[in-house]
């Protein structure tokens, strides 16, 4: 879904998308992504990087690891500042399941590529 779609409607045109604005690890400029989230407690919400199985990671996710101090979301109207942090072991597979259950499609993922899909936890800053 367009970024501008998400805002123009306040993001009632995809109730469990969120927008995630990032810095470019190369450009420097600001980069947005239309994602779905997965709700992780109060001020808390996963990402996935899958990128529809490809053998490569999403753009983001790189913008994350260059620059996770600039990092903001959209869900609605409101927009919060976030810290981003990788999930590993066994608290991303956790998460990978809950994703699973609530998204089955994101299973299906997996079959397509041979890299671990990264999971991303946001959380509210401040």
């Amino acid at each position: 879904m367009a970024a501008g779609v998400y805002r123009m409607t306040g993001g009632r045109s995809s109730r469990n998308a969120l927008l995630l604005t990032t810095v470019g690890a190369r450009s420097g400029e600001p980069r947005v992504a239309s994602l779905r989230r997965f709700d992780d407690g109060e001020g808390r919400w996963l990402i996935v990087a899958s990128k529809g199985g490809s053998a490569k990671h999403p753009a983001w996710i790189h913008n994350l690891a260059r620059n996770p101090d600039k990092v903001s979301i959209e869900i609605g109207r409101d927009r919060y500042a976030v810290t981003p942090e990788l999930l590993h072991g066994a608290e991303r597979a956790a998460a990978w399941d809950r994703i699973v259950a609530e998204a089955p499609q994101f299973a299906g993922y997996l079959e397509k590529t041979d890299r671990e899909i990264p999971v991303v936890r946001l959380t509210r800053a401040g």
